[in-house]
């Protein structure tokens, strides 16, 4: 499953789910949790029952409310006989939680939905982000720059210039080798300043230069913005198609020497990485 843009939508705004299913996402994340008032969450698991059964072949998956809250079980009830492709686990704290959703899933004859882990949200989830590997379901892991601070009373996540304060750079960098040790998809958390695409592309761009796989979206116009960060160049694609013919021209070689230059076995597994980016 591609997930290189997943676009949040309010569990409650059944007119916004179905303007998201033309922004182009790679998938929607239809929110009960966080975007969804207390008082209104019935009826947005309605809704997104709904909406889940109406649309049954696009990539569709919820955000339910934390593990430990009667919300979750009640979230889960809701939505899993619309078989979502996915379930994007607020407040998770390692594998065990990942299980513990896994056990839920199986207990009521889902075996299919993958999670999605939003591995940094509490202090001691911070501790956990080594643990992650095993989980079958788990499709992924992404991390977020708002409760963590809110948690342990920070003032807030980032500097005057947008960029993180070093505990939250520390949560994105753990969170990015957490997912890679487990090998599953790191995904990039939100750029909340939705009005500025240029800032959103330069983020982007960061992003699947360090290593992440894709990246979470709050605001259709920035999907294709995202798309557009997280896919591969044709000079990029060219430039890996040379870097595995080299290698398959020479079985033995451990390194070559390509334009000018010398690559060896990373550029081989980034050039696969690549081409599998681009499909």
């Amino acid at each position: 499953m591609k997930l290189r843009s997943l676009l949040f939508v309010p569990g409650d705004r059944p007119d916004r789910m179905e303007k998201a299913l033309h922004s182009g996402a790679d998938a929607l994340i239809l929110d009960l949790e966080d975007a969804v008032a207390s008082e209104a969450k019935p009826e947005a698991r309605k809704a997104v029952a709904a909406f889940l059964e109406a649309n049954a072949s696009a990539a569709l998956w919820v955000r339910i409310n934390p593990l430990d809250g009667g919300e979750a079980e009640k979230d889960l009830d809701a939505i899993l006989p619309g078989r979502p492709d996915g379930i994007v686990l607020p407040k998770a704290e390692g594998g065990t939680s990942v299980a513990e959703l896994a056990r839920r899933l199986l207990e009521r004859g889902n075996a299919s939905a993958q999670i999605l882990a939003i591995a940094t949200e509490t202090p001691a989830a911070m501790f956990q982000l080594g643990s992650y590997g095993g989980q079958n379901h788990l499709a992924g892991l992404t991390w977020g720059a708002e409760d963590l601070p809110a948690a342990i009373g920070a003032a807030t996540s980032r500097e005057e210039d947008g960029r993180y304060t070093p505990p939250y750079e520390l949560a994105r960098s753990l969170c990015l080798f957490g997912a890679a040790a487990a090998g599953v998809a790191p995904i990039e958390t939100v750029y909340p300043a939705f009005r500025d695409l240029e800032g959103l592309a330069a983020y982007a761009a960061r992003a699947r230069r360090d290593g992440f796989s894709g990246m979470m979206a709050i605001h259709p116009a920035q999907v294709p913005v995202i798309n557009d960060a997280f896919t591969p160049s044709d000079a990029e694609i060219a430039h890996a198609r040379a870097v595995v013919a080299a290698f398959e021209a020479n079985p033995g070689a451990g390194a070559l020497s390509l334009d000018g230059r010398m690559i060896d076995w990373p550029h081989l597994v980034q050039a696969r990485r690549t081409l599998a980016a681009a499909g």
